[in-house]
């Protein structure tokens, strides 16, 4: 895909499904799977290839490699001829458009065939559920971010802006070779969950939000938050308000094991915060009743998390079909319909454990979410907490025979720990 002009393109990344199966990202490619025999057909190299690009390994070479047959791309189309084949629709619309001219029907993300459903079950129901060889790349894409989480916190003293804080931290990455799973959040303004400007200046009271995670060269993800005083020094406040989600996120991810519904993971953090605000004032009335009727989502809008894989939200290309299980479908209510996943935990699964706390205008001056929580928030005792925008905590958790594991576990989170790690340089 080109940014500007044809021949200056984004760097090129494949079809997490193209990587499960190949192992390998080559451009322009297609793999076709025929029982236990997979045929790879890429593009004949062209005469000055080498010249742009450098020697690239032989159609021989990669058949070793890979363990696929490899025939040149334009063998594909009589390869499909005159045979049912099913198919996944690509990331991206140009390739999809040859999907569509290849087996000469439209092939659209939502609208999937029969044939094409099917497959993206059993695509699902292997990717679900992680071997050794992918909890092993889990494991480098953790060990990366926890390093690039050390030094953001490291490089962080008021006057220095998010976009050395970020450089600081995905330098860490570069180093080990990775990029990043998504475009970092290093931000002030961590109510703006997706904010991937870089350009304010950290000052003294702030909170530096800081969502980044690592993508191994084998594609694998990680993705994890922490929220740390700009200062080195949370305020009483500030304090307070990471306490109660802190204490959400481990009473979470504690919940995470074998047979529990994902639901109740997301409900056990909702009634957490819940809980907390109203030891702080913040909120009043019943826990119970406080999360069934969503008004602790003026403050805690999206869900607790995620599957983690190959992609950093796992095969959110496929849709809810892959992130919610047989009959189970989004909630309309405000918060709850933000929530990715709802399937069973099994071993073998990965998710991600992210409670967070934000002050969101426009939440919290619509009219009609203001009128269903009536006086069960209370504005006036919010307006305390003025120097928390966001505060978001975020692990990387692997489903256990036992229990769970926390992959990230090495990442400061504790509050004393994480003012220590404030403004200690990087190595």
């Amino acid at each position: 895909m080109s940014r500007n002009y044809a021949a200056n393109t984004y760097p090129f990344r494949a079809s997490s499904h193209f990587l499960y199966f190949v192992g390998e990202p080559l451009v322009d490619s297609f793999a076709l799977i025929e029982g236990e025999r997979c045929t790879l057909f890429l593009p004949r190299p062209g005469p000055d290839d080498a010249l742009w690009h450098g020697v690239v390994p032989s159609f021989a070479e990669l058949a070793e490699q890979t363990g696929c047959t490899v025939e040149p791309l334009d063998r594909l189309k009589r390869a499909l001829e005159g045979r049912p084949v099913a198919t996944l629709p690509a990331p991206d619309a140009a390739t999809r458009t040859l999907q569509s001219r290849l087996l000469n029907r439209e092939v659209v993300p939502g609208r999937l065939i029969v044939e094409d459903a099917r497959l993206a079950d059993a695509v699902i129901a292997l990717r679900l559920l992680h071997d050794e060889h992918a909890i092993a790349g889990l494991r480098e894409a953790a060990e990366a971010t926890a390093a690039a989480h050390r030094a953001g916190m490291g490089a962080t003293t008021p006057g220095v802006r998010e976009w050395t804080i970020c450089a600081a931290m995905e330098r860490e990455l570069t180093k080990r070779g990775m990029t990043t799973a998504y475009g970092s959040i290093v931000t002030v303004r961590g109510e703006v969950l997706h904010n991937e400007s870089h350009h304010r200046l950290p000052a003294d009271g702030d909170l530096l939000l800081a969502d980044v995670g690592a993508e191994t060269a084998g594609g694998w993800a990680g993705d994890v938050t922490r929220t740390w005083p700009v200062n080195g020094r949370f305020s009483e406040t500030q304090r307070d308000l990471y306490d109660v989600v802190l204490a959400a996120q481990k009473q979470t991810i504690a919940s995470v094991r074998h047979g529990v519904r994902y639901l109740d993971v997301h409900l056990t953090a909702c009634r957490a915060l819940a809980s907390g605000l109203v030891a702080l004032g913040i909120l009043r009335g019943d826990v119970d009743e406080l999360v069934a009727d969503g008004v602790h989502a003026l403050l805690f809008p999206h869900g607790v998390g995620h599957l983690l894989g190959l992609d950093v939200h796992d095969m959110e290309d496929l849709g809810d079909r892959a992130g919610y299980g047989s009959g189970r479908s989004r909630s309309s209510q405000f918060g709850l319909s933000y929530l990715r996943l709802d399937r069973d935990l099994v071993p073998g699964m990965a998710v991600t454990i992210e409670p967070g706390l934000y002050q969101v205008p426009a939440i919290l001056n619509d009219p009609k979410l203001r009128a269903m929580a009536g006086d069960r928030l209370d504005m006036t005792r919010l307006e305390a907490f003025s120097d928390v925008r966001g505060i978001r905590i975020e692990d990387d958790v692997l489903v256990t025979p036992k229990g769970h594991e926390v992959l990230t576990a090495a990442i400061p989170k504790e509050p004393d720990a994480v003012e220590q790690a404030v403004g200690r340089g990087t190595s």
